[in-house]
């Protein structure tokens, strides 16, 4: 049986095609799914797919049609799937439940940092041979609140290292983490946590209940001076309102590494095209933010563990076992 990898990135390529080898021929492209290129996939019984992967119906109709039995998604989010449409159709949709939870809250923290210190600014500088301190003034975080949305895995990672900075650590999640307490967090109300975090950081799933979990009330709430980090979901913040909140001159700093509007435009080459979204557009254009292009989760270490628990995904679907990872069939 060959799989079919979609939205594979010249990285990613030579560690899907080595865990792969000697189980099944995979055969990588550098497109990602969606309406126009399902038909690729006639005659493959299994594919996988990447993050920004478009699940909806039409496509599961499509794939389900030219013969695809099981899409092995190489990614924790599963928000772009139609998970009905899939079970109607007799589809096997899996997902990768767990990977490396140091790659995302590291590179948060990197986010975190960038905005506070300026890096970017004087990075910029720089390289014009342009050395002045003007403008590129931080803070020390040591001593400050850190406010953490979600903490599962990620989120107590991200603890950690707030915690080796000497922070202080309120936290809002629907349960309590005994290792995020071990550390002296203290969980309160989402709005206490808003309204007196210096930092504040996303590590929270997208679901109906968490979209546009920081709209525009919840921006208000936030001191003027917070760095907001968001490594998770892009459509946990209302960007409109995140823009409107930036153009009254509010916020230390703000660093994306997701955005809600994101597909079609995140992992593409768009630099001599004109971008029609305007949101977006503007987002990049505040001198106190930061967007990178959902690369959170792209370390040799967390993209190896991704893709091993895919080919496990297709063992197991190939043997009739299941997994903590199938999402459909759902018993």
């Amino acid at each position: 049986m060959e799989i079919l990898a979609f939205g594979v990135q010249a990285d990613e390529q030579p560690l899907i095609e080595r865990a792969f080898a000697g189980h099944f021929d995979v055969h990588c492209l550098d497109v990602f799914l969606n309406e126009d290129t399902a038909p690729i996939a006639a005659g493959h019984e299994a594919i996988s797919t990447s993050v920004n992967a478009d699940l909806g119906t039409p496509v599961l109709e499509v794939l389900a049609a030219g013969g695809t039995r099981m899409v092995a998604q190489r990614s924790t989010g599963f928000n772009n799937i139609d998970l009905d449409a899939a079970e109607r159709l007799g589809l096997t949709i899996a997902r990768v439940t767990t990977y490396s939870p140091y790659a995302v809250a590291e590179f948060a923290w990197t986010l975190a940092m960038a905005v506070n210190r300026r890096i970017v600014r004087a990075s910029t500088r720089t390289r014009d041979f342009d050395f002045r301190l003007h403008g590129l003034l931080g803070r020390d975080l040591h001593g400050r609140t850190a406010g953490i949305l979600g903490t599962g895995r990620i989120g107590a990672a991200f603890a950690r290292i707030a915690h080796g900075f000497g922070m202080e650590l309120l936290g809002w999640d629907v349960a309590e983490n005994p290792e995020c307490l071990a550390l002296g967090m203290r969980y309160v109300p989402r709005e206490e946590l808003l309204a007196t975090s210096d930092l504040i950081s996303l590590h929270v799933p997208l679901l109906p209940e968490t979209l546009h979990l920081i709209d525009a009330a919840a921006l208000k709430s936030m001191r003027d001076d917070a760095i907001l980090v968001n490594s998770s979901r892009g459509g946990l913040i209302d960007t409109a309102a995140l823009v409107g909140e930036l153009r009254a001159g509010r916020f230390t700093g703000v660093g994306l590494d997701v955005y809600e509007a994101e597909a079609g435009l995140f992992f593409f080459d768009r630099s001599l095209e004109a971008i029609e979204d305007d949101t977006l557009a503007r987002l990049i254009t505040f001198p106190n933010v930061l967007v990178t292009s959902h690369q959170a989760y792209y370390t040799r270490e967390a993209v190896g563990q991704i893709v091993d628990t895919t080919v496990r995904n297709v063992l197991d679907y190939r043997a009739g076992r299941r997994s903590e990872n199938v999402l459909v069939p759902r018993s």
